[in-house]
């Protein structure tokens, strides 16, 4: 199981807004490798656009991630 910090300038026991607890369900869910078309249609978004643009810090990394592996995909050849 994953630990949660808590979010900075929250303090243990202290109320979430929706809006956080909205934001840290997306966060959490691409932190772990679900599929951005997942996590769009589990927020009921009309789209993987919106998604994209509501949440881009939260799937940053996720599509670094798919940036590097297709990097490693389509690496050329060092031996010329």
């Amino acid at each position: 199981m994953t630990r949660c910090s808590w979010p900075p300038g929250r303090r243990p026991g202290a109320r979430w807004t929706p809006r956080e607890l909205r934001h840290s369900f997306v966060s959490l869910l691409s932190d772990n490798g679900i599929p951005l078309e997942e996590i769009s249609l589990l927020v009921r978004h009309s789209s993987t656009a919106v998604t994209e643009l509501v949440y881009r810090k939260q799937i940053r990394p996720a599509l670094q991630a798919g940036a590097v592996a297709m990097n490693r995909i389509f690496k050329p050849d060092q031996e010329t």
